[in-house]
């Protein structure tokens, strides 16, 4: 039996992607071609993403980026078994863009289209890497979000923490943005906190030791914002002690909240030796990913951290996430709609009480 080819495409924030990935009938991946066009340099005088500009350069870029998508597959449209595009969440103009020139792909070559929850793309990387089994817990760390979830299989998802305010990778980038060290914040932070001292500042482990694995990180940044006032004006030395003091509590609090969601895993999955899953932009941060490593070894439990390429937004993770779905007989109608707030676990309840981003996103 030959390959399932599927082109994947991604335009959910601020990077313009394509991919080809090529699905195996034994369930193992391979990736043709992923090609990312980064959008920084146009949000960077805004220190931030600019949701109008994004959606424009997206309608500049993804033609191109498609078809060297396809060119570096050294594949065709015909060649294709089907078209995936994230439909959400996301920037709403971003979404369209990407969906709507998959959905006339699809039209035009005659192919499925499917259409992909981007968190699932993230979700679903570790078995395009990995090739690991069901299931599995996932901690997912990005701008814009921040959640430990039980993968229990394609499409099936169980929420066991998530923020009540704030994302980890926001936190990052208002950190960046307070200290004046511009953006993308995370790469910025930790590449001050490499020459700074942790134990410089006293800064607070927001919901170290509750039984619940949520996250919070407001009171985080309010702190990082109390410490710059006080110790104004801020020479590098200080900068790259608040950054290492605010990176130590970051890492911190993920190891522990990630701890108690695994003692909920085994307790939802006895007998099953638990494999942690890190994906997300923030998965990148090396303190981060030595911090859980440290650990995975204490608790017995296997590690995996995607290459940073596919932890951050790429196409690679939304054509895998389309052919995982494709294998089970999934496909989506051309009227299938782009959605701004799509939640990966549509069976929770949402977290009512606790914040915006608690009711899921």
């Amino acid at each position: 039996m030959t390959d399932t080819l599927v082109l994947g495409i991604e335009t959910s924030c601020d990077e313009t992607a394509a991919a080809v990935v090529a699905r195996g009938s034994d369930g193992a991946g391979r990736i043709l071609s992923n090609v990312v066009l980064s959008q920084v340099a146009e949000h960077a005088a805004f220190g931030g993403v600019v949701p109008e500009i994004a959606a424009r350069a997206h309608v500049e870029a993804l033609d191109g980026v498609i078809r060297a998508a396809l060119a570096d597959a050294g594949v065709g449209l015909s060649d294709l078994d089907a078209v995936a595009a994230t439909a959400g969440p996301g920037l709403i103009g971003g979404v369209l863009v990407g969906l709507t020139t998959a959905k006339a792909i699809a039209y035009a070559a005659g192919k499925p289209l499917v259409a992909v929850n981007h968190l699932e793309g993230h979700a679903l990387t570790a078995r395009l890497t990995d090739g690991i089994a069901f299931p599995y817990l996932l901690l997912l760390v990005s701008g814009g979000h921040t959640q430990i979830v039980r993968v229990d299989g394609v499409g099936a998802y169980v929420r066991l923490g998530t923020t009540i305010d704030d994302a980890l990778g926001e936190a990052f980038d208002k950190t960046a943005k307070l200290l004046g060290l511009g953006y993308p914040g995370g790469p910025k932070v930790e590449a001050a906190a490499a020459s700074g001292d942790p134990t410089r500042f006293a800064l607070p482990r927001p919901m170290l030791g509750r039984p619940d694995p949520d996250f919070s990180f407001s009171g985080l940044k309010t702190a990082v914002r109390n410490e710059a006032a006080a110790a104004a004006p801020l020479d590098a030395r200080a900068v790259a002690d608040l950054c290492a003091a605010f990176q130590a509590a970051a890492a911190d609090v993920v190891a522990d909240r990630v701890a108690v969601a695994l003692g909920r895993f085994r307790a939802d999955a006895p007998g099953v030796v638990p494999t942690l899953v890190v994906a997300g932009g923030v998965a990148a941060n090396a303190a981060i990913r030595a911090r859980l490593a440290g650990l995975a070894a204490a608790e017995g439990v296997r590690l995996v951290v995607p290459p940073g390429v596919l932890c951050t937004d790429n196409g690679a993770m939304i054509a895998w996430a389309g052919a995982e779905r494709l294998a089970l007989g999934i496909a989506d109608p051309l009227d299938v709609p782009a959605r701004a707030r799509w939640p990966l676990d549509s069976r929770s309840a949402p977290m009512v009480g606790r914040g915006r981003l608690g009711a899921k996103v």
